[in-house]
């Protein structure tokens, strides 16, 4: 497994930004999208996801903080932290692969703790959330004329979720299968035989679950991420 942070070698990978244009109240910074999954170009956007906490003292008014926010950067999204391991318990996909992006471009020591916890969020809920976010894209798909990039996405995903299953993390760089991706975000692999690889792919999941295998526990480990979440309270009061 890539650790926190390893960039792997890619000439594309941005350099790391400066505290003062990610802001001092981020608990994490990562990159996600195109850059982190290996299937990115020289004109790819940089998407930015991150986690930060606001000041408990705002949680004790009417008006509550925000659970998430945009910018400062173009791409760049973060998550109110309580917002953000609510997510993660659900097993939410876009949320889970930033805790395994191999990207990382902020983290403090409240950060790594999450990082570390990352295992405490998995539960075999997974099952349902990666399979029923790539079922949702194919809905979206029209067979005569697809969105080849949404189908691309959509194949990854079948991919995260059934590598995730097995071996207890998701699959963020999809370098073996780079290739045949990018085919089909070109366009140059035909409709049929990219449906037969997601029906494969999910007949994959369905047997994994079918069969009570897998490596995710039943459910996630609350107890464990509340204790994380009550430290950054008292620490940020």
């Amino acid at each position: 497994m890539n650790g926190p942070g390893e960039l792997l070698g890619d000439p594309t990978t941005p350099p790391p930004l400066s505290d003062a244009r990610l802001g001092d109240d981020l608990l994490l910074s990562v990159v996600t999208g195109s850059r982190a999954y290996g299937l990115d170009s020289s004109g790819s956007d940089t998407d930015r996801r991150g986690v930060f906490a606001a000041p408990t003292e705002d949680f004790w008014r009417l008006d509550k903080p925000p659970t998430h926010r945009d910018g400062p950067l173009p791409e760049q999204f973060s998550w109110e932290v309580e917002r953000f391991c609510a997510l993660c318990l659900a097993a939410n996909p876009t949320v889970l692969e930033c805790l395994w992006s191999p990207l990382v471009e902020v983290v403090t020591p409240y950060g790594e703790r999450l990082l570390e916890l990352r295992g405490a969020f998995l539960s075999q809920r997974a099952h349902e959330t990666f399979a029923g976010y790539a079922d949702a894209q194919f809905r979206r798909l029209d067979p005569a004329a697809p969105n080849w990039k949404q189908a691309m996405h959509m194949i990854r995903l079948l991919l995260s979720g059934l590598h995730l299953i097995r071996h207890g993390e998701p699959l963020v760089r999809m370098d073996a299968f780079r290739d045949r991706l990018l085919s089909v975000r070109r366009g140059e692999a035909p409709w049929a035989e990219v449906d037969a690889w997601r029906a494969a792919l999910n007949a994959e999941l369905t047997a994994e679950l079918d069969a009570g295998r897998g490596v995710l526990p039943a459910v996630p480990d609350r107890e464990r991420v509340e204790e994380f979440l009550m430290d950054v309270r008292r620490g940020h009061l």
